[in-house]
């Protein structure tokens, strides 16, 4: 059967799709039941690289990668959604072009972002020394903490939550907020019954896509932890590298990406995609 023009048009893009994404995520998926420490595709599959992780004490790591990105989520949340809101209240369609000014920072390294914030919390570095200098207060650095963890990755997923919203909440018609306020609802029945519903597709999307990337962090708890908390992720780093155990690496990269899957599918489960893509 003859392919389509647009079949035919897709199909550089499908190759490309299973050369670059669904082949390294198999290749992942496979040598997790490879035999421990070693480094070939051949073998008999065991399951004993899964059995060592829950033998282990990893688990902890996954829950303070879990905790520490739904932290990092609820908090940008009341941090983005009522600056979003003034944007596109404000700026009306101009909105869209300044939240592309937090972007600004992504063009620096992670790294460099976050040695500056060691620099600014340091004991008696830019904050601290301020403080001692001018009112003469002595105050323990909060460097190497779990606020300075949640402080960073805040800082650095900001932009990813804020883009979003401010895109959602520009979706939003002022016809239809007018209409309600015509109709005799109060300011907090229009924000509620029509602002956020109609919003939702930009929040949701900020959700996810905020807690996707809080999940995988590790400079933040590197940098500004100071290895006081271990994430899941430092894990899988230390079995790739130091420990040159590659199929108990993967196997920790297969459930990450399994309970992260699981959560993103039950949290999309309760809306309705249809609607908020305004398919009806």
């Amino acid at each position: 059967m003859a392919l389509s023009q647009g079949t035919r048009s897709a199909i550089p893009v499908i190759l490309f799709l299973l050369a670059g994404f669904a082949a390294p995520l198999m290749a992942v998926i496979w040598f997790s039941f490879m035999p421990p420490r070693s480094f070939s595709f051949a073998g008999t599959p065991t399951l004993e690289n899964y059995a060592t992780i829950f033998e282990s004490t990893s688990y902890i790591s996954f829950l303070w990668s879990l905790g520490l990105a739904v932290v990092t989520v609820v908090l940008l949340a009341a941090i983005c959604y009522p600056v979003a809101y003034g944007l596109v209240r404000v700026f009306g369609k101009w909105a869209t072009l300044l939240t592309l000014l937090f972007t600004i920072p992504l063009f620096v390294s992670e790294n460099i972002r976050l040695y500056g914030w060691v620099l600014f919390l340091i004991k008696n570095g830019v904050l601290l020394g301020s403080l001692k200098s001018l009112f003469g207060l002595q105050l323990e650095s909060m460097l190497f903490t779990v606020p300075a963890i949640v402080l960073g990755m805040v800082y650095v997923y900001l932009p990813f939550m804020l883009f979003p919203m401010t895109l959602g909440i520009s979706m939003v018609p002022n016809e239809t907020r007018d209409a309600a306020f015509d109709l005799g609802a109060t300011r907090w029945q229009v924000f509620k019954e029509v602002e956020l519903p109609l919003s939702m597709p930009g929040v949701v999307i900020g959700f996810l896509l905020t807690f996707v990337l809080a999940v995988g962090s590790i400079a933040e708890a590197k940098v500004l932890g100071g290895q006081s908390v271990i994430p899941i992720t430092h894990d899988i780093e230390i079995a790739f590298t130091y420990s040159q155990n590659w199929p108990l690496g993967s196997a920790l990269a297969v459930l990450l990406m399994l309970v992260v899957g699981t959560l993103v599918v039950l949290a999309l489960r309760r809306f309705d995609l249809d609607t908020f893509l305004g398919r009806r």
